[in-house]
Protein backbone atom coordinates (compact mmCIF):
# COMPACT_ATOMS: atom_id res chain seq x y z
CA UNK A 1 0.00 0.00 0.00
CA UNK A 2 1.04 3.59 -0.53
CA UNK A 3 0.82 6.54 1.44
CA UNK A 4 -2.17 8.62 -0.35
CA UNK A 5 -0.48 11.58 0.36
CA UNK A 6 2.90 11.06 -1.35
CA UNK A 7 2.59 7.68 -2.72
CA UNK A 8 6.03 6.37 -0.55
CA UNK A 9 5.28 3.10 0.83
CA UNK A 10 3.15 3.00 4.09
CA UNK A 11 4.47 3.29 7.71
CA UNK A 12 2.26 0.30 9.87
CA UNK A 13 2.97 2.88 12.75
CA UNK A 14 1.24 5.89 10.55
CA UNK A 15 -0.90 3.24 8.08
CA UNK A 16 -2.36 4.18 5.51
CA UNK A 17 0.31 7.20 5.89
CA UNK A 18 4.13 7.05 5.53
CA UNK A 19 4.38 9.15 8.65
CA UNK A 20 2.97 11.64 10.77
CA UNK A 21 3.91 14.77 8.52
CA UNK A 22 1.50 13.02 5.40
CA UNK A 23 -1.15 11.96 8.41
CA UNK A 24 -1.08 15.66 9.63
CA UNK A 25 -1.17 17.04 5.44
CA UNK A 26 -4.36 15.22 5.18
CA UNK A 27 -5.78 16.37 8.30
CA UNK A 28 -5.12 19.89 7.81
CA UNK A 29 -6.73 18.75 3.82
CA UNK A 30 -10.33 17.32 6.41
CA UNK A 31 -10.30 20.45 9.10
CA UNK A 32 -10.11 23.28 5.92
CA UNK A 33 -12.84 21.65 3.92
CA UNK A 34 -10.71 20.69 1.03
CA UNK A 35 -11.94 16.86 1.41
CA UNK A 36 -16.38 16.64 1.49
CA UNK A 37 -18.72 14.10 1.97
CA UNK A 38 -22.09 15.10 -0.15
CA UNK A 39 -25.17 14.72 1.34
CA UNK A 40 -29.07 15.68 1.01
CA UNK A 41 -29.45 19.66 -0.17
CA UNK A 42 -30.30 21.42 3.62
CA UNK A 43 -33.50 23.12 4.04
CA UNK A 44 -33.53 26.68 4.48
CA UNK A 45 -35.20 26.77 8.20
CA UNK A 46 -32.02 24.41 9.02
CA UNK A 47 -29.27 26.72 7.26
CA UNK A 48 -31.00 29.68 9.46
CA UNK A 49 -31.21 27.63 13.40
CA UNK A 50 -27.25 26.68 12.73
CA UNK A 51 -26.13 30.43 12.10
CA UNK A 52 -28.10 31.61 14.86
CA UNK A 53 -26.82 29.03 17.46
CA UNK A 54 -23.16 29.65 16.00
CA UNK A 55 -23.79 33.73 16.19
CA UNK A 56 -25.41 33.20 19.86
CA UNK A 57 -22.99 34.30 22.59
CA UNK A 58 -21.66 31.04 24.57
CA UNK A 59 -22.39 30.94 28.28
CA UNK A 60 -19.67 29.59 30.67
Amino acid sequence: MKCPICKKPTDPACRPFCSRRCADLDLGKWLSGHYAIPGEPAEPEDLAAEEETLERPRRH
